[in-house]
């Protein structure tokens, strides 16, 4: 296996494996925007802010844990007879599944994107393209230029009113990354199957 493959399979792992772990501290936020709320609700008023902040840090710990959970393998998977199979057939199997999941995330990439331009405030067909003109208006004209891109900018119908497009890039990010896991895998499969150590 060439040592390019060999050297995005680590650096994969280890960037998941960062995020990942940082993921998982979000359980912790999520404790204390709940218990804030049970809190508040029965002595003082209560707070606007927790409802959507405990499902906008949910969706977080979800989908930036999701690549560190392809990674470790501890996706839910029906065992009838995977476990009898030798390492190489799993690694078939495991390659062949994979494509169906590398389809799943692209389409879920494609419609993360497209949801997150949308509450940005693009309404055009080719969300890709509108954001690396922001990016390179950005780059060459500066912030105050690249704002001037978004329109309406989307925000939540609850009373607080949030803005829309955090969440929804964190999803995109989310995506992004267990996309370069899935392919890292793949990778990996195929090191097993001929036989090689990564």
């Amino acid at each position: 296996m060439p040592r390019a493959v060999l050297t995005y399979i680590r650096a994969i792992d280890a960037m998941n494996r960062f995020i990942g772990r940082v993921a998982m501290y979000l359980i912790f936020v999520l404790i204390g925007v709940l218990l804030w709320s049970s809190v508040s609700k029965t002595f003082f008023d209560p707070s606007l802010w927790t409802l959507e902040t405990a499902q906008f840090v949910m969706v977080a710990y979800y989908v930036l844990g999701g690549p560190y959970s392809i990674q470790l393998g501890s996706n839910v998977r029906m065992d009838l007879f995977y476990g009898a199979w030798t390492d190489r057939t799993k690694a078939w199997v495991d390659a062949f599944t994979v494509f169906f999941l590398l389809f799943y995330l692209g389409v879920l990439l494609y419609g993360a994107v497209g949801s997150t331009a949308y509450s940005l405030g693009y309404f055009g067909t080719e969300p890709f393209s509108w954001f690396w003109q922001v990016v390179k208006t950005l780059v060459t004209q500066g912030p105050t230029a690249a704002g001037e891109m978004f329109g309406f900018m989307e925000r939540s119908s609850t009373a607080w009113r949030p803005f829309i497009w955090p969440i929804k890039a964190v999803l995109c990010l989310g995506v992004f990354l267990m996309l370069l896991q899935a392919l890292a895998e793949l990778c990996r499969d195929i090191l097993r199957i001929k036989g090689e150590a990564l």
